[in-house]
């Protein structure tokens, strides 16, 4: 969706996008933001497996949604990693350093209790583009 002040933004198959009321990523100029996004699949149910698979599918829908809005992985400058157990912290760092290790933008990892029990992972990002769209 575009609207008249040039803002574009993107849906993902998160069961709680439209009830909750956001938007999977936002474009306004040269700015993209990513929300929260969860190991969700295409059908909204959770992705099985451990920390470093979610995560791996997460980043998925977050390069997705970047990319459908003119953005690439080189173009993140921060993440902001909320993991439910600060022992998976180095699974889920390995996958983030396997993504963006050459880009290295500025992250955060926290600990803290996510919306649902099976979520071991979610993950906000933020890109610049060289260009407004």
């Amino acid at each position: 969706m575009i609207t008249a002040t040039g803002r574009r933004s993107t849906t993902g198959s998160s069961p709680f996008e439209a009830s909750f009321g956001f938007s999977r990523a936002v474009r306004v100029g040269d700015r993209i933001l990513v929300s929260g996004t969860a190991p969700v699949e295409p059908d909204g149910s959770s992705t099985p497996g451990d920390a470093a698979a979610q995560t791996r599918r997460v980043f998925a829908i977050i390069l997705a949604a970047i990319e459908e809005l003119g953005g690439t992985a080189a173009d993140v400058v921060r993440t902001r990693m909320f993991i439910a157990d600060p022992a998976d912290a180095a699974a889920i760092g390995a996958v983030h350093g396997a993504m963006f290790g050459k880009i290295r933008p500025a992250a955060t990892m926290v600990v803290a209790q996510l919306l649902r029990p099976e979520w071991l992972v979610e993950i906000e990002a933020e890109a610049i583009v060289a260009s407004p769209a």
